[in-house]
């Protein structure tokens, strides 16, 4: 038995008219690196002519669109010309740079604009990429996120994604589109952006701070994962307004991530420091009291925000989307890491 030809899905046929936004993005640019060699038409939202230059080279049948997902006229030109496109929504801000605004304006607002662009397009299914930031942390270091767990949005970042699901639900619920919600949580792998060659950089060099024992879990998916992910959500015949969670085979504790790294540097010929910063779970409390003030007044810190959630476990279950979709998650940590330091050495990124 196929991937795709797993209980509760049916395979389809590819669709070769396909609309990406955020196509320049670290997933964007993943997925249409796997897209540009097998789809006939792939029109790909991005921000400038640097993003524009990234994607063209990709493929002639791929047509880069400048603009902004908060414009109505850039969503009305990035579907002009397709013929019931997949729509892969992958566009959105995970850390703000001008405020808590952002969030709302890029996550919720910009999806509502896609969606309705979809909509008057005839899209024959969009793919919607939400997050676990809508159900916050586990109840309990034990616990996982199933599709069926309770929202609680941590912070502004969750409740514009939060906000944005809701959205996509009602276009499904309505008949208006068939949608499917997919949702990562901390993704690792190639075309990734400077913070994280930072975090790789830090851990490296035994820099990077554990909160607590460590022992605290974390879900992540490798891009190559998270794109295959989004590849069986499109091709399977499910329920629209379905969601899934998208994440490698199991959750890894944090110590487990920090080692993982590190022996991943190894592996690729690196020297790593062992030693690390320890600092008590008490100080990510604070951080987190700390940037709940500040989301209040309207700012946002990344810094802050980060290391108030290291705290915590943010662990979900993949059992669904293995039944439903036929999701198959191939890579681990360490390969997975492996493949973002040799990323890094041919871009030329300092470790």
């Amino acid at each position: 038995m196929s991937a795709t030809e797993t209980a509760g899905s049916t395979s389809a046929a590819v669709n070769e008219s396909v609309v990406v936004t955020g196509a320049a993005g670290w997933l964007g640019e993943n997925l249409m690196r796997t897209l540009a060699p097998e789809r006939a038409q792939i029109k790909a939202l991005v921000r400038d002519e640097r993003e524009a230059a990234l994607v063209d080279v990709l493929s002639p049948g791929v047509t880069a669109v400048i603009g902004d997902v908060r414009d109505p006229a850039a969503i009305a030109k990035v579907f002009e010309g397709t013929e019931s496109p997949t729509v892969f929504h992958t566009a959105g801000v995970i850390h703000a740079t001008t405020g808590v605004r952002e969030f709302f304006d890029v996550n919720t607002g910009g999806t509502e604009l896609v969606l309705d662009g979809a909509k008057r397009a005839g899209a024959a299914k969009v793919v919607h990429v939400s997050s676990n930031s809508p159900f916050g942390a586990n109840p309990t270091p034990d616990d996982v996120f199933t599709e069926d767990s309770p929202f609680n949005p941590y912070m502004s970042y969750g409740a514009s994604k939060l906000e944005a699901e809701q959205i996509a639900q009602r276009y499904a619920s309505h008949g208006d589109l068939d949608v499917v919600i997919v949702r990562p949580p901390w993704f690792y792998g190639p075309w990734q952006p400077a913070r994280q060659t930072q975090f790789l950089r830090t851990v490296r060099r035994g820099r990077f701070p554990m909160v607590g024992d460590g022992t605290q879990r974390r879900s992540m998916v490798y891009t190559g994962n998270l794109v295959e992910g989004l590849l069986c959500a499109e091709r399977a015949d499910v329920p629209s307004g379905s969601a899934y969670w998208i994440a490698d085979a199991e959750p890894y504790a944090l110590a487990d991530i920090f080692a993982g790294i590190r022996e991943a540097f190894v592996a690729e010929g690196y020297e790593v420091t062992e030693g690390r910063i320890r600092i008590p779970r008490i100080a990510a409390q604070l951080a987190e009291f700390c940037d709940g003030r500040l989301q209040a007044l309207g700012k946002y810190s990344q810094g802050m925000h980060v290391m108030g959630e290291l705290k915590d476990t943010i662990a979900c279950d993949i059992s669904r989307a293995r039944a439903e979709i036929g999701y198959d998650p191939q890579v681990a940590l360490v390969e997975g890491m492996r493949a973002s330091i040799r990323w890094c050495v041919e871009h030329g990124e300092a470790l």
